[in-house]
Protein backbone atom coordinates (compact mmCIF):
# COMPACT_ATOMS: atom_id res chain seq x y z
CA UNK A 1 0.00 0.00 0.00
CA UNK A 2 1.38 3.42 -0.83
CA UNK A 3 0.40 7.03 -0.33
CA UNK A 4 1.68 9.47 -2.98
CA UNK A 5 4.39 11.67 -1.49
CA UNK A 6 2.77 14.79 -2.92
CA UNK A 7 -0.49 14.25 -1.04
CA UNK A 8 0.33 16.25 2.09
CA UNK A 9 1.70 19.22 0.19
CA UNK A 10 -1.30 19.44 -2.13
CA UNK A 11 -3.99 18.98 0.52
CA UNK A 12 -5.93 22.05 1.57
CA UNK A 13 -8.96 22.04 3.92
CA UNK A 14 -12.17 22.72 2.02
CA UNK A 15 -10.93 21.18 -1.23
CA UNK A 16 -12.13 17.92 -2.71
CA UNK A 17 -9.39 15.54 -3.75
CA UNK A 18 -8.69 11.87 -4.27
CA UNK A 19 -5.94 9.62 -2.97
CA UNK A 20 -5.34 6.34 -4.77
CA UNK A 21 -4.22 3.46 -2.58
CA UNK A 22 -3.17 0.10 -3.99
CA UNK A 23 -2.94 -3.09 -2.01
CA UNK A 24 -0.58 -4.94 -4.31
CA UNK A 25 -1.14 -8.44 -2.96
CA UNK A 26 -4.83 -8.46 -3.71
CA UNK A 27 -4.91 -5.92 -6.54
CA UNK A 28 -7.64 -3.84 -4.93
CA UNK A 29 -7.92 -0.17 -5.75
CA UNK A 30 -9.72 2.27 -3.51
CA UNK A 31 -10.65 5.88 -4.28
CA UNK A 32 -11.00 8.11 -1.26
CA UNK A 33 -12.77 11.43 -1.58
CA UNK A 34 -12.20 14.04 1.10
CA UNK A 35 -14.20 17.20 1.55
CA UNK A 36 -13.89 19.94 4.17
CA UNK A 37 -11.07 18.19 5.90
CA UNK A 38 -12.81 14.85 6.53
CA UNK A 39 -13.55 11.54 4.91
CA UNK A 40 -16.97 11.87 3.34
CA UNK A 41 -17.25 9.11 0.77
CA UNK A 42 -15.37 6.02 -0.27
CA UNK A 43 -15.83 4.13 -3.49
CA UNK A 44 -14.13 0.80 -4.10
CA UNK A 45 -13.13 -0.46 -7.50
CA UNK A 46 -12.68 -4.08 -8.63
CA UNK A 47 -13.67 -5.62 -5.28
CA UNK A 48 -17.29 -6.62 -5.61
CA UNK A 49 -19.40 -4.43 -3.29
CA UNK A 50 -16.82 -3.98 -0.52
CA UNK A 51 -16.27 -0.65 1.16
CA UNK A 52 -13.02 0.07 2.96
CA UNK A 53 -12.89 2.97 5.36
CA UNK A 54 -9.96 4.80 6.86
CA UNK A 55 -9.91 6.81 10.07
CA UNK A 56 -10.86 10.44 9.85
CA UNK A 57 -7.28 11.41 10.65
CA UNK A 58 -6.64 10.66 6.97
CA UNK A 59 -8.05 14.16 6.52
CA UNK A 60 -4.54 15.19 7.54
CA UNK A 61 -2.37 12.82 5.50
CA UNK A 62 0.76 14.09 7.23
CA UNK A 63 -0.41 12.27 10.36
CA UNK A 64 -1.00 8.94 8.62
CA UNK A 65 1.26 5.94 8.75
CA UNK A 66 1.01 3.08 6.25
CA UNK A 67 0.19 0.72 9.13
CA UNK A 68 -2.72 2.96 10.17
CA UNK A 69 -4.07 2.95 6.64
CA UNK A 70 -3.87 -0.80 6.16
CA UNK A 71 -5.25 -1.71 9.59
CA UNK A 72 -8.23 0.61 9.35
CA UNK A 73 -8.88 0.08 5.66
CA UNK A 74 -9.43 -3.59 6.29
CA UNK A 75 -11.73 -3.02 9.28
CA UNK A 76 -15.05 -2.65 7.47
CA UNK A 77 -16.64 -4.16 4.39
CA UNK A 78 -19.81 -2.63 3.03
CA UNK A 79 -22.62 -5.11 2.42
CA UNK A 80 -25.28 -2.68 1.18
CA UNK A 81 -26.05 1.01 0.79
CA UNK A 82 -29.42 2.63 0.06
CA UNK A 83 -30.41 6.26 -0.19
CA UNK A 84 -33.06 6.89 2.48
CA UNK A 85 -34.71 10.02 3.92
CA UNK A 86 -31.99 12.19 2.39
CA UNK A 87 -29.21 10.15 3.96
CA UNK A 88 -27.94 6.60 3.58
CA UNK A 89 -28.94 3.33 5.18
CA UNK A 90 -25.90 1.07 5.10
CA UNK A 91 -24.87 -2.35 6.36
CA UNK A 92 -21.28 -3.32 7.12
CA UNK A 93 -19.43 -6.48 8.07
CA UNK A 94 -16.27 -6.74 10.15
CA UNK A 95 -14.17 -9.22 12.09
CA UNK A 96 -15.03 -8.87 15.77
CA UNK A 97 -12.21 -9.25 18.28
CA UNK A 98 -14.69 -9.72 21.13
CA UNK A 99 -16.90 -12.32 19.45
CA UNK A 100 -14.23 -14.07 17.37
CA UNK A 101 -16.42 -14.10 14.27
CA UNK A 102 -17.66 -11.87 11.47
CA UNK A 103 -20.40 -9.49 12.58
CA UNK A 104 -22.79 -7.23 10.70
CA UNK A 105 -24.24 -3.94 11.81
CA UNK A 106 -26.56 -1.44 10.15
CA UNK A 107 -25.92 2.30 10.28
CA UNK A 108 -28.13 5.15 9.16
CA UNK A 109 -26.21 8.30 8.21
CA UNK A 110 -28.49 11.38 8.15
CA UNK A 111 -27.89 14.23 5.69
CA UNK A 112 -26.22 16.23 8.48
CA UNK A 113 -23.42 13.64 8.64
CA UNK A 114 -22.08 14.93 5.33
CA UNK A 115 -20.95 18.16 6.98
CA UNK A 116 -21.00 17.74 10.78
CA UNK A 117 -20.37 15.28 13.55
CA UNK A 118 -23.58 13.68 14.78
CA UNK A 119 -24.73 11.95 17.97
CA UNK A 120 -25.28 8.19 17.84
CA UNK A 121 -28.40 6.26 18.83
CA UNK A 122 -27.68 2.55 19.39
CA UNK A 123 -30.54 0.12 18.82
CA UNK A 124 -30.52 -3.42 20.25
CA UNK A 125 -32.95 -5.88 18.67
CA UNK A 126 -34.84 -8.77 20.22
CA UNK A 127 -34.84 -12.54 20.02
CA UNK A 128 -34.29 -14.10 16.56
CA UNK A 129 -33.60 -10.72 14.93
CA UNK A 130 -30.68 -9.58 12.80
CA UNK A 131 -29.71 -6.01 11.90
CA UNK A 132 -32.30 -6.17 9.11
CA UNK A 133 -35.47 -6.22 11.22
CA UNK A 134 -35.04 -2.74 12.62
CA UNK A 135 -33.91 -0.97 9.46
CA UNK A 136 -36.71 -2.41 7.31
CA UNK A 137 -39.63 -2.32 9.78
CA UNK A 138 -39.20 0.36 12.47
CA UNK A 139 -39.44 3.47 10.28
CA UNK A 140 -36.72 5.33 12.17
CA UNK A 141 -34.92 7.01 9.28
CA UNK A 142 -37.15 10.07 8.71
CA UNK A 143 -37.01 11.11 12.36
CA UNK A 144 -33.28 10.41 12.53
CA UNK A 145 -32.77 12.60 9.45
CA UNK A 146 -34.86 15.38 10.97
CA UNK A 147 -32.89 15.42 14.21
CA UNK A 148 -29.44 14.72 12.72
CA UNK A 149 -28.91 11.43 14.55
CA UNK A 150 -26.85 8.45 13.40
CA UNK A 151 -28.52 5.12 14.22
CA UNK A 152 -26.47 1.95 14.69
CA UNK A 153 -28.17 -1.44 14.89
CA UNK A 154 -25.95 -4.49 15.46
CA UNK A 155 -26.86 -8.14 15.10
CA UNK A 156 -28.19 -9.93 18.19
CA UNK A 157 -25.52 -12.61 18.63
CA UNK A 158 -22.41 -14.16 17.16
CA UNK A 159 -23.13 -16.37 14.16
CA UNK A 160 -21.45 -19.35 12.56
CA UNK A 161 -19.22 -20.17 15.52
CA UNK A 162 -19.79 -23.94 15.20
CA UNK A 163 -20.78 -24.30 18.84
CA UNK A 164 -22.74 -27.45 19.53
CA UNK A 165 -26.37 -26.54 20.20
CA UNK A 166 -26.16 -22.89 19.10
CA UNK A 167 -28.97 -23.33 16.56
CA UNK A 168 -31.24 -25.63 18.52
CA UNK A 169 -33.43 -23.00 20.25
CA UNK A 170 -34.94 -19.72 19.08
CA UNK A 171 -34.47 -18.19 22.56
CA UNK A 172 -30.89 -19.32 23.28
CA UNK A 173 -27.74 -19.33 21.16
CA UNK A 174 -27.92 -17.87 17.66
CA UNK A 175 -30.08 -14.74 17.59
CA UNK A 176 -30.32 -14.75 21.39
CA UNK A 177 -27.08 -13.39 22.85
CA UNK A 178 -28.97 -11.56 25.63
CA UNK A 179 -26.29 -8.83 25.74
CA UNK A 180 -24.23 -10.58 28.43
CA UNK A 181 -20.61 -11.70 28.55
CA UNK A 182 -20.86 -15.46 28.93
CA UNK A 183 -18.70 -17.15 31.54
CA UNK A 184 -19.61 -20.77 30.82
CA UNK A 185 -18.30 -23.23 28.27
CA UNK A 186 -18.81 -23.51 25.36
CA UNK A 187 -20.23 -19.98 25.09
CA UNK A 188 -17.65 -17.83 26.86
CA UNK A 189 -15.24 -17.49 23.93
CA UNK A 190 -17.77 -16.02 21.48
CA UNK A 191 -20.86 -14.89 23.37
CA UNK A 192 -19.64 -11.55 24.69
CA UNK A 193 -22.37 -9.28 23.40
CA UNK A 194 -22.22 -6.88 26.35
CA UNK A 195 -18.57 -6.00 25.70
CA UNK A 196 -19.20 -5.91 21.96
CA UNK A 197 -22.06 -3.42 22.28
CA UNK A 198 -20.51 -1.20 24.95
CA UNK A 199 -16.84 -1.26 23.93
CA UNK A 200 -15.84 -2.69 20.56
CA UNK A 201 -18.72 -1.43 18.43
CA UNK A 202 -18.66 2.21 19.63
CA UNK A 203 -14.89 2.36 19.05
CA UNK A 204 -15.37 1.03 15.53
CA UNK A 205 -18.17 3.49 14.80
CA UNK A 206 -16.29 6.48 16.21
CA UNK A 207 -13.16 5.60 14.23
CA UNK A 208 -14.93 5.34 10.89
CA UNK A 209 -17.89 7.71 10.88
CA UNK A 210 -18.52 11.42 11.67
CA UNK A 211 -19.70 10.90 15.25
CA UNK A 212 -19.52 12.90 18.46
CA UNK A 213 -18.29 10.25 20.95
CA UNK A 214 -19.61 12.26 23.89
CA UNK A 215 -23.19 12.12 22.61
CA UNK A 216 -24.67 8.66 22.41
CA UNK A 217 -27.85 6.98 23.60
CA UNK A 218 -29.34 3.51 23.56
CA UNK A 219 -32.68 1.82 22.97
CA UNK A 220 -34.06 -1.59 22.12
CA UNK A 221 -36.95 -4.03 21.96
CA UNK A 222 -37.73 -7.05 24.16
CA UNK A 223 -34.36 -8.78 24.72
CA UNK A 224 -32.83 -5.64 23.21
CA UNK A 225 -34.82 -3.47 25.61
CA UNK A 226 -33.25 -5.48 28.43
CA UNK A 227 -29.87 -4.86 26.78
CA UNK A 228 -30.44 -1.12 26.48
CA UNK A 229 -31.52 -0.79 30.10
CA UNK A 230 -28.59 -2.72 31.53
CA UNK A 231 -26.06 -0.88 29.34
CA UNK A 232 -27.35 2.48 30.62
CA UNK A 233 -27.62 1.37 34.25
CA UNK A 234 -24.17 -0.29 34.31
CA UNK A 235 -22.45 2.73 32.74
CA UNK A 236 -23.67 5.87 34.55
CA UNK A 237 -23.24 8.99 32.42
CA UNK A 238 -22.13 7.22 29.25
CA UNK A 239 -25.53 7.28 27.54
CA UNK A 240 -27.40 10.58 27.38
CA UNK A 241 -30.77 8.83 27.12
CA UNK A 242 -32.30 5.37 27.23
CA UNK A 243 -35.63 3.98 26.08
CA UNK A 244 -37.18 0.59 25.42
CA UNK A 245 -40.09 -1.15 23.75
CA UNK A 246 -41.56 -4.06 25.75
CA UNK A 247 -38.27 -4.78 27.53
CA UNK A 248 -37.48 -7.89 29.57
CA UNK A 249 -37.23 -5.91 32.80
CA UNK A 250 -36.45 -8.59 35.38
CA UNK A 251 -34.82 -11.53 33.56
CA UNK A 252 -33.85 -13.31 36.77
CA UNK A 253 -37.56 -13.86 37.41
CA UNK A 254 -38.81 -14.88 33.95
CA UNK A 255 -38.41 -18.08 31.88
CA UNK A 256 -36.51 -16.40 29.01
CA UNK A 257 -33.96 -14.85 31.33
CA UNK A 258 -33.54 -17.89 33.52
CA UNK A 259 -32.82 -20.09 30.50
CA UNK A 260 -30.33 -17.63 29.04
CA UNK A 261 -28.58 -16.74 32.29
CA UNK A 262 -28.19 -20.33 33.45
CA UNK A 263 -26.69 -21.28 30.09
CA UNK A 264 -24.40 -18.28 29.65
CA UNK A 265 -23.58 -17.42 33.27
CA UNK A 266 -24.01 -20.67 35.20
CA UNK A 267 -26.09 -21.80 38.16
CA UNK A 268 -24.90 -19.16 40.63
CA UNK A 269 -27.76 -16.67 40.57
CA UNK A 270 -25.67 -13.99 42.23
CA UNK A 271 -23.76 -13.62 38.95
CA UNK A 272 -27.03 -12.93 37.14
CA UNK A 273 -27.62 -9.71 39.06
CA UNK A 274 -25.06 -7.83 36.95
CA UNK A 275 -27.36 -8.19 33.94
CA UNK A 276 -30.80 -7.63 35.47
CA UNK A 277 -32.23 -4.12 35.00
CA UNK A 278 -34.45 -4.31 38.07
CA UNK A 279 -31.53 -5.30 40.31
CA UNK A 280 -29.23 -2.71 38.73
CA UNK A 281 -31.81 0.05 39.19
CA UNK A 282 -31.85 -0.75 42.89
CA UNK A 283 -28.17 0.13 43.21
CA UNK A 284 -27.95 2.90 40.58
CA UNK A 285 -26.19 6.03 41.84
CA UNK A 286 -25.19 7.91 38.69
CA UNK A 287 -26.51 11.03 36.95
CA UNK A 288 -30.25 11.34 36.46
CA UNK A 289 -31.43 8.89 33.83
CA UNK A 290 -34.82 9.64 32.24
CA UNK A 291 -36.22 6.35 30.98
CA UNK A 292 -39.00 6.02 28.40
CA UNK A 293 -40.75 2.65 28.08
CA UNK A 294 -43.61 1.75 25.76
CA UNK A 295 -45.47 -1.49 26.37
CA UNK A 296 -48.33 -2.98 24.37
CA UNK A 297 -51.26 -3.91 26.58
CA UNK A 298 -52.15 -6.86 24.32
CA UNK A 299 -48.57 -8.18 24.26
CA UNK A 300 -48.75 -11.95 24.70
CA UNK A 301 -45.40 -11.98 26.47
CA UNK A 302 -46.60 -9.43 29.00
CA UNK A 303 -49.44 -11.72 30.04
CA UNK A 304 -47.01 -14.68 30.07
CA UNK A 305 -44.88 -12.90 32.72
CA UNK A 306 -41.81 -12.70 30.48
CA UNK A 307 -41.45 -8.90 30.66
CA UNK A 308 -42.34 -7.92 34.26
CA UNK A 309 -42.28 -4.10 33.88
CA UNK A 310 -44.04 -3.58 37.22
CA UNK A 311 -40.98 -4.90 39.06
CA UNK A 312 -38.69 -2.35 37.41
CA UNK A 313 -41.13 0.53 37.86
CA UNK A 314 -41.47 -0.22 41.56
CA UNK A 315 -37.71 -0.13 42.11
CA UNK A 316 -37.26 3.01 39.99
CA UNK A 317 -40.00 4.73 41.98
CA UNK A 318 -38.27 3.82 45.23
CA UNK A 319 -34.89 5.04 43.93
CA UNK A 320 -36.43 8.16 42.35
CA UNK A 321 -35.26 7.21 38.86
CA UNK A 322 -37.64 8.97 36.43
CA UNK A 323 -39.56 6.53 34.23
CA UNK A 324 -42.25 7.38 31.72
CA UNK A 325 -44.11 4.09 31.26
CA UNK A 326 -46.83 4.06 28.61
CA UNK A 327 -49.17 1.08 28.39
CA UNK A 328 -50.51 1.22 24.85
CA UNK A 329 -54.01 -0.31 24.40
CA UNK A 330 -54.43 -2.79 21.57
CA UNK A 331 -50.74 -3.15 20.71
CA UNK A 332 -48.81 -6.42 20.75
CA UNK A 333 -45.09 -7.32 20.74
CA UNK A 334 -44.47 -6.87 17.02
CA UNK A 335 -42.71 -4.27 14.87
CA UNK A 336 -46.13 -2.80 14.06
CA UNK A 337 -46.08 -1.64 17.67
CA UNK A 338 -42.52 -0.31 17.42
CA UNK A 339 -43.27 1.53 14.18
CA UNK A 340 -46.25 3.26 15.82
CA UNK A 341 -44.18 4.94 18.53
CA UNK A 342 -40.67 5.12 17.09
CA UNK A 343 -40.91 8.85 16.38
CA UNK A 344 -41.67 9.51 20.05
CA UNK A 345 -38.55 7.60 21.05
CA UNK A 346 -36.32 9.42 18.56
CA UNK A 347 -37.64 12.73 19.93
CA UNK A 348 -36.94 11.57 23.49
CA UNK A 349 -33.34 10.79 22.56
CA UNK A 350 -32.90 13.98 20.52
CA UNK A 351 -33.92 16.05 23.54
CA UNK A 352 -30.80 14.86 25.36
CA UNK A 353 -28.45 14.19 22.45
CA UNK A 354 -28.92 17.66 20.95
CA UNK A 355 -29.11 19.56 24.22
Amino acid sequence: MFLPSSTASHYRPGLRFCVLLKIKKSSRSVRLELRRGRLCDVTTLNYRRSLLLLPRKLANPALCKPSDLLRSAMALTQVSSNKCAGGFQKVYEHDSSELKCKMKFAIYLPPKAETDKCPVFYWLSGLTCTEQNFITKAGSQLAAAEHGIIIVAPDTSPRGCNIEGEDESWDFGTGAGFYVDATQDPWKTNYRMYSYVTEELPKLINANFPTDPDRMSISGHSMGGHGALICALKNPGRYKAVSAFAPICNPMQCPWGQKAFSGYLGADRSTWEAYDATVLAGSYSGPQLDILIDQGRDDQFLSASQLLPDNLIAVCSEKKIPVVFRLQPGYDHSYFFIYSFMNDHIKHHAKYLNA
